[in-house]
């Protein structure tokens, strides 16, 4: 799938069709970091909502945001995951917002991740 980085979006995917892209974006976990470490998907990395949020506002940035995150190309394709698809897509328009052409939103967060018995990593 490409997207016309002309005309950025939002584009929702299941867990199973994340899996089966040829070539996975890096994936945001955006849940809170005491959920992220309970359980994540697989080479995920995690920056929580508010922390995105509070990141885009001139206010706070660029010191909220982490310099992994600072330090991405804004050709980077990126999905976002939570636990029940509320928090992604809003962290999914942030990041379009912030210039990211090719964003990602997982349906279904990570309670359809387990429901679908995809592996996660515990830390």
């Amino acid at each position: 799938m490409k997207i016309d980085s002309s005309n950025p979006y939002v584009v929702d995917l299941s867990p199973e069709e994340f899996l089966h892209l040829p070539q996975r974006p890096l994936l945001i976990d955006v849940r809170f970091s005491l959920e992220y470490r309970a359980s994540h998907v697989p080479n995920a990395v995690n920056l929580s909502l508010p922390r995105i949020l509070m990141g885009m506002s001139p206010i706070f940035r660029p010191w909220v945001l982490p310099q992994w995150f600072r330090d991405l190309p804004k050709d980077q394709p990126l999905a976002v995951i939570c636990l029940t698809a509320h928090r992604s897509p809003i962290a999914a328009k942030q990041l379009v917002k912030a210039g990211f052409p090719q964003v990602y939103n997982i349906t279904g967060g990570m309670r359809e991740w387990w429901r679908l018995e995809f592996l996660t990593s515990k830390n």
